[in-house]
């Protein structure tokens, strides 16, 4: 075992002003009190916040900033994620930075949570990378990890630990907890699942270990959470399975199916498209004016 420290800052978020004088005072303190740390992650859009208003129509000054400090400070660096603005939309932007101050990876949400989110376009290219003589990491944001398609591909590109920046303030909690235990034994990997406060959440940020055992599940409070982990772990469950049982990974590359709801060609999707449009709910109460006049009329 070669030990690896991951710090996720649950933090609060401030939907009016950007939070990175705030980040970086959460950055000082975990080393502070925690300097054996090799790696920090903050929570989804943390640096600017929830609203597209809100972020700079370039980002470069704000990476610069963060780069400098990973170099200063010799720590892996995942900023959280800001919305980029380019020529072919808004997309929801993650960095990986090393302790070199270098930017090792981009990664662009794949799955805004439409309809809220209906004005960011969804990226395309996964996003893995190496830290020598550890281990593979992935990245994926927030509502990504509903699909595990994402969290599939990921870990057939070899990743062992899933870093997932999320800003869940809803009534869903509860469910992504319970997503992020079975991603990780789905997956026979660590999950660091890192959410805000404020406007960036409602905290109980979780970790979970490759056997889809939860390590530890933060409060509704600021808090940083040091978690040393052990790849080798990974490396036995995907093996011989968690406890000499399913190995699930292997399964899935020896099946004999073949899933053809991905292909066009092949699969009706005459159910999902009656589905209806991906659109806003309405109010169950909202009556159509013309049906109103209706009734009125019969009476």
């Amino acid at each position: 075992m070669k030990p690896f420290n991951i710090a996720g800052i649950q933090m609060y978020v401030s939907a009016t002003h950007d939070n990175l004088s705030a980040m970086k005072h959460r950055i000082d303190l975990a080393l502070l009190k925690f300097p054996w740390l090799d790696m920090i992650m903050f929570s989804e859009l943390s640096p600017f916040g929830p609203l597209i208003s809100q972020h700079p129509d370039s980002l470069d000054n704000a990476i610069s900033e963060f780069q400098e400090i990973a170099a200063r400070r010799n720590i892996w660096l995942i900023p959280g994620s800001m919305f980029d603005k380019r020529s072919n939309g808004t997309f929801n932007h993650s960095i990986v930075i090393n302790p070199k101050g270098e930017i090792v990876g981009r990664y662009d949400k794949m799955f805004p949570f439409t309809p809220y989110e209906s004005s960011v376009t969804g990226g395309s290219e996964f996003l893995t990378f190496d830290v020598p003589e550890i281990g593979r990491f992935g990245l994926s944001i927030c509502y990504d990890i509903w699909f595990p398609e994402t969290t599939r591909t990921l870990a057939a590109m070899g990743m062992d630990v899933l870093l997932h920046p999320v800003l869940t303030g809803t009534t869903d909690r509860d469910v992504e907890l319970s997503i992020a235990r079975t991603t990780a034994a789905q997956f026979q990997c660590y999950v660091f699942d890192i959410n805000g406060l404020g406007a960036g959440g409602i905290g109980r940020s979780c970790v979970i270990g490759p056997g889809g055992t939860q390590l530890y599940e933060a409060r509704a409070s600021d808090e940083i959470i040091p978690i040393e982990i052990d790849l080798d772990v990974v490396a036995r469950q995907r093996a011989v399975g968690q406890n000499g049982l399913g190995q699930v990974l292997k399964s899935f590359r020896d099946r004999n199916v073949k899933f053809s709801v991905y292909d066009e060609n092949e699969f009706e999707h005459e159910y999902l498209d009656s589905l209806g449009p991906l659109a806003m709910p309405k109010r169950s109460t909202q009556v159509d004016k013309d049906d109103v006049d209706l009734s009125n009329s019969e009476n």
